[in-house]
């Protein structure tokens, strides 16, 4: 665990805080190269399994329906008392399960679902859709996230602020009930306001939305695709308006909302923890590369969920050095690169709640050291 107890600080290796210390990751240009990364792993790790990733698909759809049929069939005939705790184990459990399923959509949106790049979009397309999410529309900007990780300019996804551009009214949030708000908010709401209303991504010059083909995300040649991606979400909208109609608006949370909401308070607990860390340094243009800013990025235990979430979490590093490789030899790929990226790789297993409190507490805005040669090398702060 890379969360360490320290008494003293050095501008390029501790970031102080009252009781404990975090040793940063090195902000210098790599003593290796990506290839060098790509020859320590096994050349089948990049190998496509389209029955493969299939599989996947059938093994956590399966889970999805089986749980649904109970709970359609089941519930109604528990006492009541029963019924308080059997939802919530539901809601969890298929929370759970769709977050793998979004998980393989953007897989596919990587093309690492198989070799045919018109199966990857099919599926993905399907799965996304049913899940609310505009599919080419998050791939175009998640492509771009992926090109520019670390950038302060051009990175689309959980952009931190300078302390200059932080809002007036962040100072009084700066506190436990504070911070309870805000990470409800952001875990209830942050995921469909990041894809309607681009709230803590890149800055535009204009209204940036993930719905518009003519938003400034999107080029000429990408719009009709945005276009297909909005025509999945009307289609999945009108299936489930369907449902509401024949079976009630009740019926239709209790099955399908709830586990929608939780899957995306996973997903923005995932993509947070994975960029979000006192040791990682953000870059502005003077000092950006390609290869440092893919490295600024967190592996997490989620423990038994590193499975259920196809290993998004603890295989982070290798995703974002290797996003067409399969999640299945993700595992493999990240313990033969490990060697090679040294204090490069960072990990940590703090416990996922008690992590996602002290980022929420420890990374509230960037600031470069004080003194510091590297003006273009920001760390997280959180003092006022």
């Amino acid at each position: 665990m890379i969360f360490k107890e320290a008494e003293t600080m050095g501008v390029h290796g501790v970031h102080e805080g009252k009781e404990s210390s975090f040793k940063r990751m090195p902000n210098t240009e790599p003593p290796f190269t990506l290839g060098k990364i790509k020859k320590a792993i096994p050349p089948h790790c990049f190998q496509r399994s389209l029955l493969r990733s299939l599989s996947y698909v059938v093994y956590d759809l399966s889970f999805s329906f089986l749980f649904c049929y109970i709970a359609i069939t089941y519930f109604h005939l528990l006492p009541s008392p029963l019924a308080y705790i059997t939802w919530p184990i539901y809601w969890i459990l298929q929370g759970c399960i769709l977050t793998g399923v979004w998980v393989i959509a953007h897989e596919c949106g990587h093309h690492a679902f198989s070799d045919y790049r018109w199966v990857d979009d099919t599926v993905g397309l399907i799965l996304h859709s049913a899940l609310l999410v505009p599919y080419f529309s998050w791939k175009y900007s998640h492509r771009r996230h992926h090109s520019n990780t670390g950038s302060l300019e051009r990175d689309e996804v959980f952009v931190p602020k300078p302390k200059s551009r932080i809002a007036w009214y962040s100072k009084y949030l700066n506190n436990p009930p504070g911070r309870a708000l805000s990470l409800g908010v952001t875990l209830l709401l942050g995921w469909p306001l990041y894809l309607a209303f681009n709230v803590s991504g890149r800055p535009y010059d204009r209204f940036a939305c993930h719905y518009d083909p003519y938003g400034p995300i999107y080029s000429d040649r990408e719009r009709l695709q945005i276009y297909i991606s909005d025509l999945g979400i009307f289609a999945a909208t009108f299936v489930l308006y369907s449902i509401a109609v024949s079976r009630g608006l009740a019926f239709l949370i209790f099955i399908y909302g709830v586990p929608l909401l939780i899957a995306n308070g996973f997903l923005v607990t995932i993509t947070y923890l994975q960029h979000t860390h006192p040791a990682l340094p953000h870059y502005d243009a003077s000092e950006w590369e390609w290869l440092r800013g893919a490295l600024a990025t967190m592996d997490r235990d989620y423990g038994i969920l590193n499975k259920v979430f196809h290993n998004i979490t603890d295989t982070h590093v290798a995703h974002h050095l290797f996003s067409n490789m399969p999640h299945y030899h993700a595992m493999e790929a990240t313990k033969a690169i490990k060697p090679i990226l040294g204090e490069f790789y960072q990990f940590d297993d703090t416990p996922i709640y008690k992590a996602l409190w002290r980022e929420t507490k420890e990374c509230l805005y960037v600031d470069p050291d004080d003194g510091a040669p590297e003006k273009g090398v920001f760390w997280y702060r959180n003092k006022f």
